[in-house]
């Protein structure tokens, strides 16, 4: 039934002892994943908790970890994904769970120790289906670090209210999520065929079902971003790629600044076509001088981006600046030419092998 005082449906509210299920999916994680584990178990809760490892084949230890945390600790389960895809290992974990909250968390992430509590009373204060809070970006190398720094900032991801907003509210999505399982089962968990994205479709339709998700900014999460260029640029690329493919499904829903790193893809191929037809000579005079406005989107770009690496956003030394500079662009530039491919012909066989030792397909 709607709430007809404020047009939502309010989710069920489960007895507050009647426990949590953590759900992981994991692939080639040997460096990240005990600390996610042990985040979890660290949580402050007067409940029974459970935590499910999908796990992927992985080629770098990851399993060994896996299977020491399970024998040393019982509350740890293990299961398989043998199609490494995260939404479906986060369904193989969301069926095998037992209890009626649950909560999704990446195994580059690590959450504070009261994160489910706060999160539990959030849900069942606004009667949401689905609550998250500030994804916290953080590194440990220079290069991480300058990510972390990009992941943070309006400039690098475009504003999105997980990536720190202040003001608490329903919002379009949630950072991972602590989620009622009634409600997952009613909507139909994840879509198995969106490789990335898969959050933003599955609270789009709780949403559509009457559901409220919740955005609470004291809710934070330590996350770990990609800890080298080439994979920062090939997740971008998959990611931009995926969100092609829902705005080919589902159009407008999709918020503007989507649309951005694209825009900035096909204003610096019109730069560089403009510019070189102007060394070439085949726009002479008054023709090349008009054509020179194609440049100025470019130029107020890379502005910007160097005002953002000289500032505060930029880090403390010229090494940390210098790295900004190359983070930002190419966030932007892959995502957006990832982006220009999915909306052109579908991410259908497009994945994310940024996770993997070297480029090349999942099972």
């Amino acid at each position: 039934m709607h709430d007809d005082a404020h047009g939502w449906r309010p989710a069920p509210v489960p007895d507050r002892g009647a426990g949590v299920s953590f759900v992981i999916p994991v692939l080639n994680e040997r460096d990240y994943l005990e600390h996610a584990v042990r985040s979890v178990l660290a949580q402050d809760l007067d409940a029974p908790i459970e935590v499910i490892l999908a796990l992927g084949p992985s080629s770098d230890g990851t399993d060994a970890v896996a299977r020491r945390l399970a024998d040393e600790e019982p509350r740890i389960r293990l299961v398989r994904n043998p199609a490494a895809h995260i939404p479906v290992g986060l369904n193989i974990a969301i069926r095998a769970a037992r209890y009626p909250t649950i909560v999704r968390v990446d195994a580059h992430s690590e959450l504070e120790p009261g994160y489910t509590r706060a999160a539990l009373d959030t849900l069942a204060r606004v009667q949401a289906a689905n609550v998250g809070g500030v994804m916290r970006a953080e590194g440990r190398s220079a290069f991480q670090r300058a990510v972390a720094r990009a992941y943070n900032s309006r400039i690098g991801l475009g504003g999105g209210a997980y990536h720190g907003g202040t003001t608490e509210g329903p919002a379009e999505s949630a950072y991972l999520g602590v989620m009622r399982r009634s409600v997952l089962d009613e909507v139909g968990l994840f879509d198995e065929g969106i490789r990335r994205g898969e959050d933003w479709e599955l609270n789009l339709r709780i949403r559509r079902a009457g559901y409220r998700v919740w955005f609470d900014p004291d809710l934070h999460v330590t996350y770990w971003p990609r800890d080298s260029w080439s994979r920062l640029v090939r997740q971008f690329r998959a990611t931009g790629s995926w969100r092609g493919e829902l705005v080919r499904r589902f159009g407008r829903r999709n918020g503007l600044r989507f649309f951005a790193p694209p825009a900035l893809v096909v204003a610096t191929a019109a730069s560089l076509v403009v510019g070189a037809a102007q060394l070439l000579g085949a726009a002479p005079g008054r023709a090349g001088i008009l054509l020179s406005i194609v440049h100025a989107p470019v130029a107020a770009y890379a502005a910007l981006i160097a005002v953002v690496a000289a500032g505060r956003g930029g880090g403390r030394g010229l090494r940390d600046r210098l790295w900004t500079l190359a983070v930002l662009p190419s966030m932007h530039l892959s995502w957006g030419v990832g982006f220009l491919q999915g909306a052109a012909r579908g991410a259908r066989g497009t994945v994310d092998t940024s996770r993997l030792e070297r480029n090349t397909p999942l099972p």
